[in-house]
């Protein structure tokens, strides 16, 4: 156990010695190399290049140089990312055949190696992170260490004031009601979807006495696409435990549970090292920092089923039971887990708790917009040319995402569409690119902001067959505990499939239409109430491609391989045979600088003519 005085000489002394990482003119001879451990860099075998490095450095004596592992970047697109401190260099895409090369090159001779640092979109090298457009319109908050500490060092985290929160709170006497007075001027909203107040709901469980009180964090993140949560856990850990224990502070519980899925296995790891750090220097457990305040934290892990992201679900899963929702009235923060008043908040609405603390509600609400303050985290996918994960302030428009920080459309196609909130959500459309993200603009077009998952479309993607897929996914994770949702997604998933394999009809658009407002009345959750959201608002904004896929029986992305027919534009075909070339059944006609014709007796529909063909003639 560190007594408080120990704890602050941790923090000033380990401070000096990282400041290296946040000033690039910092006066020194040592060097950092970050790499990047979350879990896509470490899936291109980001701990190998971690190895390598520290052998090299090692064989060859080299002792003013340390390596650290550290959380995600937010630039998957580009990893494995090594960045070199204090010069703030950015090399992408390393292999761990590279660590040899960056040692002699950058570390031993002064030179960085031109080759692997990172291109921007436009194809232009940059020297150093904040060069890159992709970080140059991100407020990084709740995302501020991920790409700076050791996720597993919980030294690096008290050396940029953490735990200086919970401290501040104990050593001078804020009471529970001031702690959630100013998260309630904060104007936080929860970050896993609703948007419920999240002061108002630390209110609401304060008011509720009970002789045990809980405190939840739903880390749960079952939306495809998403990884917004994972990547807080794998990089900065310690933020969200420190949230827990102000949290079980404000509304007077001293036991907390973090539901986290099984699949998320370096997040699991890492938070469990928090914890038992945590432990060690008395910052969990009895007598926290030395108060007469006690605070635990145990990790739960899911089975991976979809429903469990619902909060009274998640409360059935830890209590051991099968994973269904409940009947809402009574809410959790009245009779919650084992029936006792219970705080839930989902780990990115944790992630900003403790610098609203340290910093003050003006700071957080100085950004954003009159109804959504502070950032949103979003895991941007698709068909765009960043992947990976942002945080921008609430308000930035959908173009700016896309464009700006996402760097357009692979292969210059078009916009099509945007899914915002996973299965849960709905689509937005090119009409609506410039529509600012937060809570109220996006659902005002029938969309919502969801945990935090953007799925970018280009021209090439059919709506039926994006709804399909998200019902087919609502389907199989159905709990079944309701009949709308167990009965009544399956019919419209069933209608869905007859449009398109070419058995559709008109009258399967109105059935669809009429299933869905159904669902959304009468089923029992959220999860079960908003499952018909990507249908309705596909069919909102695509309807002629329905109809097409209805009547016509056309499928013009071909992407329905029962209704497409691939064709050449012949005023568009430049005879350039990339398309030949590409066709796996040899379906394609022409000689050498000819304009190119598809057999339609032998073309099997794969539409890879259709992403060779860099005229856009194939449609």
């Amino acid at each position: 156990m560190k007594t408080l005085e120990e704890i602050h000489q941790i923090r000033t002394q380990k401070r000096k010695e990282l400041e290296l990482r946040t000033n690039a003119k910092a006066d020194t001879r040592e060097k950092h190399i970050l790499v990047c451990h979350g879990t896509g860099c470490t899936s291109s075998k980001s701990p190998q290049i971690i190895e390598n490095f520290r052998a090299i450095l090692a064989e060859k004596g080299i002792t003013h140089v340390r390596v650290i592992q550290t959380g995600c970047f937010g630039l998957c697109a580009k990893g494995p990312i090594v960045i070199i401190r204090p010069e703030d260099t950015f090399y992408s895409n390393v292999k761990p055949e590279d660590c040899e090369e960056i040692i002699q090159t950058h570390i031993l001779e002064g030179n960085r190696v031109e080759r692997l640092l990172c291109k921007d979109v436009d194809g232009s090298k940059v020297n150093r992170l904040d060069e890159l457009a992709f970080y140059q319109k991100q407020e990084r908050r709740a995302l501020k260490n991920c790409g700076l500490i050791d996720p597993e060092n919980i030294d690096e985290y008290i050396a940029f004031d953490g735990y200086l929160a919970l401290e501040r709170i104990l050593r001078e006497g804020i009471s529970p009601e001031e702690v959630i007075d100013i998260i309630k001027k904060s104007g936080l909203r929860g970050r896993g979807g609703a948007g419920f107040p999240t002061g108002k709901k630390w209110e609401l469980t304060k008011i509720n006495e009970a002789d045990q009180k809980y405190v939840v964090c739903n880390a749960d993140e079952g939306d495809p696409g998403a990884f917004m949560d994972r990547s807080i856990l794998e990089g900065d850990p310690h933020a969200v435990l420190e949230a827990m224990i102000i949290a079980g502070y404000a509304i007077g519980a001293t036991k907390g549970f973090i539901y986290v899925r099984a699949e998320y296995p370096i997040a699991v790891h890492r938070f469990q090292i928090a914890i038992n750090q945590a432990r060690e220097y008395g910052i969990l457990g009895k007598e926290i920092l030395e108060s007469h305040f006690d605070f635990d934290v145990e990790i739960r892990l899911g089975a991976g089923a979809f429903v469990c992201g619902e909060e009274t679900a998640l409360l059935e899963s830890i209590e051991g039971k099968r994973g269904q929702p409940r009947v809402k009235p009574p809410y959790p923060a009245e009779k919650g887990l084992w029936g006792k008043p219970t705080l839930i908040n989902n780990v990115e609405t944790l992630a900003n708790i403790a610098q609203i603390i340290l910093k003050g509600p003006e700071w957080f609400s100085s950004i954003g917009t009159e109804g959504s303050k502070g950032t949103k985290v979003f895991a941007l996918g698709g068909n765009v040319n960043n992947i990976g994960l942002v945080e921008v302030p609430m308000g930035t428009t959908l173009r700016e995402i896309v464009y700006d920080i996402g760097g357009g459309i692979p292969g210059g196609r078009d916009f099509k569409a945007a899914q915002t909130g996973g299965p849960s959500g709905g689509c937005i459309p090119k009409e609506h690119l410039d529509i600012p993200i937060d809570y109220e603009s996006i659902k005002t077009i029938g969309s919502m902001m969801g945990s935090g998952g953007l799925i970018v479309m280009d021209d090439t993607k059919c709506m039926v067959s994006l709804a399909k897929f998200y019902l087919e996914f609502t389907v199989s994770e159905s709990c079944g505990k309701c009949t709308p949702c167990r009965i009544g997604t399956k019919r419209m998933l069933e209608l869905l499939e007859k449009l398109c394999s070419g058995e559709g009809t008109e009258l399967d658009l109105y059935k669809l239409e009429k299933l869905a407002i159904n669902i959304q009345k009468s089923s029992i959750c959220g999860l079960g109430q908003s499952a018909p959201n990507p249908v309705i608002s596909t069919m909102k904004y695509f309807r002629e491609e329905f109809r097409e896929h209805a009547i016509a029986k056309e499928c013009k992305t071909a992407e329905c391989k029962a209704l497409a027919k691939i064709t050449i534009d012949p005023e568009k075909c430049k005879g350039c045979g990339l398309c030949q070339k590409g066709c796996p059944v040899q379906a394609i006609d022409g000689e050498a600088r000819e304009k190119r014709v598809i057999n339609q007796d032998k073309c099997i529909k794969c539409g890879t003519c259709l992403v060779s063909c860099p005229f856009h003639a194939i449609s």
